[in-house]
């Protein structure tokens, strides 16, 4: 990304009030930030402040955090939508509490740890264009590094995946063959989640970006070429979906013989 566009980004939320005086980090996130975006993309922006910011209007998002929400403010410029999401940085404090190595060996429930954007927001914090607070990002990133924070996002992707591989045997085993191909189909989304998950690519949230994430990844398990073809049911046959349906679930599982949760 270049210097020049990142300083006039920065420059835009400036002139429009939306940098507070306590902020300590900001940062563009999204397709934009992967290089991923289309002409219709929005811009997506993370701004992290010390205490909540005051505005007549904008949005607040509920949160699993105390405070229990964070705050957004949009508008256009041109035809592009721009967003912008306000963390705490005792947010972060917190969703990296829920998230520690003392949690992972607990026993917590992978499945219930986080919420989809605080996910989201630990996820983006390696991924992101840095706008303004370096040293505060390489301090979170490191907190992070330290974290269960991968192990959880993955014992949660194969869990899911595992769940679906039973469904779809069992349905198999009762000549559901239409509910075994959905359960066959959302058993490998799991497992091609932990799979680039373990290769530090998150946002299982967004589907759409797989195919992006596989390639940023270049994972060894399996090509992209074999993927594709299973993700798009290339060779799927509708009067006998049997083989598909044992070739997916066979690569399933050797995918979680293969990555390595903690």
């Amino acid at each position: 990304m270049q210097e020049n566009e990142s300083g006039q980004w920065l420059r835009v939320l400036r002139d429009r009030g939306l940098i507070p005086g306590d902020t300590l980090a900001v940062s563009l996130v999204g397709s934009v930030a992967h290089g991923w975006h289309n002409e219709r993309s929005d811009y997506d922006f993370y701004v992290v402040t010390g205490r909540e910011p005051e505005f007549a209007d904008g949005a607040g998002i509920t949160m699993p955090l105390n405070p229990p929400r964070v705050r957004s403010q949009s508008f256009y410029l041109g035809e592009r939508r721009w967003e912008v999401t306000y963390w705490l940085d005792g947010h972060y404090d917190q969703m990296l509490a829920k998230v520690s190595r003392d949690e992972y060996n607990r026993g917590v429930a992978p499945a219930r740890v986080l919420a989809a954007r605080e996910e989201l927001a630990l996820g983006r914090l390696d991924s992101c264009v840095i706008l303004a607070g370096e040293p505060w990002f390489e301090a979170r990133r490191a907190q992070v590094a330290a974290s269960a924070f991968r192990s959880f996002m993955i014992a949660r992707s194969l869990g899911a995946s595992d769940n679906c591989v039973e469904d779809a045997l069992g349905q198999m085993k009762s000549g559901n063959l239409e509910s075994a191909t959905l359960s066959a189909r959302a058993a490998l989304g799991s497992s091609v989640d932990a799979l680039l998950e373990g290769l530090g690519q998150f946002g299982s949230q967004a589907p759409k970006w797989r195919p992006q994430r596989f390639r940023a990844a270049r994972p060894d398990a399996l090509s992209f070429e074999d993927y594709w073809a299973l993700e798009t049911m290339r060779d799927y046959d509708p009067e006998d979906p049997r083989p598909w349906i044992n070739q997916v679930l066979t690569i399933c599982q050797d995918i979680a013989m293969r990555v390595e949760v903690s």
